[in-house]
């Protein structure tokens, strides 16, 4: 199973709170997490090899991401 990792802007669970309904939509529930406590904000992403797809979600939240 494919697993992806993206530095991003979301810096809280506040953010995550926000970004939780566009993840979900994009990836699916569960496939995602954020650990905003690393310095690089990083975003996993399981099962999801298509990283434009996981961006623009992120994007469309309000956010930024970069694939790491």
């Amino acid at each position: 199973m494919e697993t992806i990792k993206f530095k991003t802007t979301i810096k809280c669970a506040g953010c995550v709170a926000n970004v939780t309904p566009f993840l979900n939509e994009a990836l699916g529930e569960n496939k995602w997490e954020v650990d905003y406590n690393n310095p690089a904000k990083v975003l996993t992403v399981v099962g999801e090899d298509d990283k434009a797809k996981v961006i623009k979600a992120v994007e469309k939240a309000g956010y930024k991401a970069e694939a790491l």
